[in-house]
Order: structure tokens, then sequence, then C-alpha cells
């Protein structure tokens, strides 16, 4: 591939050896296309090592192969994914494609829609995260779901309740969980007051209102990505039993929080 001179020189390698290492060509089943990274990557690029100074520990910790990213969401846009998947780009040898599970409403989002499944981005049906299980992808996925990404800001880093499915999708494809902690998104865009009926006027799950509207502060981020755990059973246990599993998985990230939180000096460095 050519050299682009305007492009930053990590961001080319990046995208040279993914798809050297990849052999990514056209368009996926889901409708990734590779060659949105000449488009997206620098601009999460410029965000991840710039604006919000991302420091990462223990990428290493992902496996070769298949993998579920567990992690805390939070700050009313999803930038804590985008970080995520960014991380994994450029700070993971070798860089690989995360796919996120993104909310059902989203498709029913104009443009964004469109930018989301071009990037990767996949409907979190259960359907739709095995088939990228059982072709060896790494998939993230938020199990807060959009009770997380809107808390309000005296809710901060407060863990709400996960859903079951991602730990039944784990115990099916016998899939290691990788648990992560996001450190820095509650206070990108701090909110105190979800417009819930608003919210449903415009079919969204929730309409958090933010004194910097859509643009997030200049806070440091610090991504924690914890040693893999590995969980055996029946994917079809009661729900009793899959909660036990799925409370391994939240102390693990309330304890990566905690390390976080306990390792910064203020929301800006």
């Amino acid at each position: 591939m050519g050299q682009d001179h305007t492009m930053h020189p990590e961001v080319r390698e990046t995208i040279d050896r993914l798809l050297e290492r990849e052999k990514m060509a056209g368009i996926d089943p889901f409708g990734f296309r590779p060659d949105i990274l000449e488009k997206a990557l620098p601009a999460s690029h410029f965000l991840y090592r710039k604006w919000f100074r991302t420091e990462v520990h223990g990428i290493q910790n992902v496996p070769e192969g298949r993998a579920l990213l567990i992690a805390n969401h939070s700050g009313q846009l999803p930038f804590d994914g985008a970080m995520i998947a960014t991380a994994m780009l450029v700070d993971h040898d070798p860089p690989r494609i995360t796919r996120g599970m993104i909310e059902r409403y989203v498709p029913t989002v104009p443009f964004v829609s469109t930018l989301f499944t071009r990037a990767g981005q996949v409907v979190g049906t259960r359907a739709n995260a095995r088939r990228l299980l059982a072709e060896e992808n790494v998939v993230m996925v938020f199990p807060e779901g959009a009770r997380g990404i809107s808390k309000t800001f005296q809710k901060r880093y407060q863990l709400q309740k996960f859903g079951l499915g991602f730990m039944r999708l784990a115990l099916e494809m016998n899939t290691p969980i990788v648990p992560i902690g996001v450190v820095g998104a509650e206070e990108q865009l701090p909110s105190f007051y979800n417009a819930e009926k608003l919210a449903r006027a415009f079919g969204s799950p929730s309409l958090p209102l933010a004194p910097n509207l859509v643009f997030p502060l200049p806070v440091k981020y610090r991504i924690y990505f914890g040693e893999p755990l590995h969980f055996t059973g029946d994917p079809y246990d009661a729900d009793r039993v899959i909660d036990s599993k799925v409370h391994e998985v939240t102390t693990a990230i309330e304890a990566l929080i905690d390390r976080g939180l306990g390792e910064r000096d203020g929301w800006f460095r």
C-alpha cells in the first residue's frame, strides 16, 4: 500500500500490519469495510493519544483467538468503546479488530448506523456474537447497556446490573472473558439529569443532559485489561447459577476500576 505522508506514522503502520495479517478484502457479512480504517483510525487515534492521553495496562492479557472483552460503560456517548477498540489496534501486538456489540436502537439512527456498521460494530444479538466468536474474533460487550452509559454523575463508577447473556455466550462458545476497567469516561460528559420522556419520544433508551453537550472534556483515560477468566458449565443453567459467575466478572472489573481511581490524580492527569 502506498505511503500517505499526511497520516500519523503509527496509524499508517497499524493499518498496513492489520490488513496484511488479516488478509482483509471487501465487505464482510456484517457490513464491515476494512477501508474505513483509513478514515476512522486517524480520528480515533487523535482522541486516544492526544485528547484523552490514554494509558493502557495489561493489554497483553487479551489471548490469541476468540475472546470476550467485558467492560464497564459510561460517559453518555460511547467513546469508551472507541478507545478500547483503538487500544486493540495501536497498543496490542499484533493489532486486532474489535467487534463491538451495539444496542438494537442504534441501527435506527441515521448516519450513525452506517458509520458503526462499516467500522465493524454489530447489533448485539446472540446469533451475531456466536458467529463472530466462531470465526475467532475479539468481541466487546458492555453488559450494563444503556443503564451504564447514561448514568448521572452522582452514580459515577457504580456498576449497574449486568445482563446474563454474555456469560451464557461464553459458556456456549468456550470463550475466555477479559474483564476491563475504564477510568476517565465518567467525567467526559458529566450529566446531572436524564430526560427520559424526551428520550422515549426519539425512540432512545435515555437522553442524559450534560453542560458540554456532546463535546467530551479532555479527561485522561486509563484502561485496565484484567487476566482472562475461564468459566465452565451449562449455558442454559438457571439465572441464579449464571448470575454467580457474572458476579466474579463484576468483582474483577470493580477491582480494576478501584485500581485506576487510586492511581490517578484528578480528572485530567
